[in-house]
């Protein structure tokens, strides 16, 4: 069986490294990048199952990112993490073919779960956020 790859976008470098060490618990974590824009171009080499992806990041957002990640692979899993636990942010994630969406303050417990949902291509959302979001 071949190993799951994974690919990370994280700006900041303290959370990149942490969330790498978790994701490597069960994945093969194929690169980390720190902006949307290299998200894209690593993604176009690199051919992940899945991309773990921030909101908030520089040169192209997440949003934007996952977006044109979902028009040349619409099969790509794409799972957020990131401090948004606004409703409406969580509704548009998903509107944007996120397959799951992961608070970082919740990722201990919940990223590894939904980067299994998303490989599945079943929704997950952070146990915080589900008596939140609507839609």
């Amino acid at each position: 069986m071949n190993a799951v790859r994974v690919l990370l976008a994280e700006d900041g470098c303290a959370m990149g490294r942490q969330l790498r060490g978790l994701l490597s618990q069960q994945f093969q974590v194929i690169g980390l990048v720190q902006d949307g824009a290299s998200l894209v171009q690593a993604a176009q080499s690199m051919l992940p199952d899945v991309v773990v992806t921030d909101i908030a990041m520089p040169e192209m957002n997440g949003l934007e990112a996952a977006r044109r990640l979902r028009l040349q692979r619409p099969v790509l899993g794409v799972v957020f993490i990131t401090v948004h636990a606004e409703p409406q942010m969580v509704s548009q994630a998903m509107a944007l073919g996120a397959c799951s969406y992961v608070l970082k303050s919740d990722a201990g417990d919940d990223l590894l779960p939904a980067v299994a949902a998303a490989l599945k291509g079943e929704s997950f959302v952070s146990r915080s956020l589900r008596g939140l979001r609507k839609g």
